[in-house]
């Protein structure tokens, strides 16, 4: 991914009523943009100006605070919007539908974990559906982390930060967790993103082997 605002998958009034064009319009124009400008202008004259974000938000992690917030940051943000659909939500469908089973239990199940995490969660930051694995787990991190830190490979993003639904929901973050399960959850980009770790998780067995 490259350190550019990448334009909405939808239109901007496309996940209403659950998610208005006046939210998306200041979360992605303003928010999102802001944090791909903080990181373009804290890489420029480095030897990271011009990289790939994953590069910048990896090397960063343990070089440059800041760098590492605002490109994290951007980087969350670009993974949460390609994590919604219009007419999305409801129960998951393909390979994915098999591991939620296994993780969770069931579909109500892993619903219920979902919104029990969301509503134990102080403070803001991102709540995840993650790959360890050959096992699901949710997650919430704080600030600008997320699963890749401790070795994960994230598949669906929830931001919980107050500018993603307090426009529509005010302080009922409750509700704006239970439409995104309900009405806009991408299971597809789910079972994409499954299939593209499970192939990266492949190739380094596959080169393990091979040594």
């Amino acid at each position: 991914m490259r350190l550019i605002l990448p334009p909405l998958p939808y239109a901007a009034d496309a996940l209403e009523p659950y998610l208005s064009r006046r939210t998306l319009a200041t979360h992605h124009g303003h928010h999102h943009s802001a944090h791909v400008s903080k990181a373009r202008v804290l890489t420029q004259g480095t030897s990271l100006e011009g990289q790939e974000l994953e590069k910048i938000v990896d090397i960063a992690a343990t070089r440059n605070a800041a760098l590492y917030n605002a490109g994290a940051q951007a980087w969350n943000h670009a993974f949460y919007w390609a994590s919604m659909h219009p007419g999305g939500g409801g129960a998951a469908t393909g390979a994915i539908a098999e591991l939620v089973e296994a993780s969770f239990g069931s579909q109500n199940s892993f619903n219920e974990q979902f919104m029990s995490l969301v509503n134990d969660f102080f403070g803001s930051g991102w709540i995840w559906l993650a790959l360890d694995q050959d096992t699901l787990r949710l997650l919430a991190t704080p600030n600008a982390d997320s699963p890749m830190s401790q070795g994960l490979s994230p598949l669906l993003a929830l931001d919980m930060w107050e500018h993603a639904y307090y426009l529509d929901y005010e302080h009922r973050r409750s509700d704006y967790a239970a439409a995104f399960l309900a009405h806009l959850a991408d299971w597809n980009i789910a079972n994409r993103r499954l299939q593209a770790a499970t192939a990266r998780a492949n190739r380094r067995m596959a080169a393990g082997a091979s040594r």
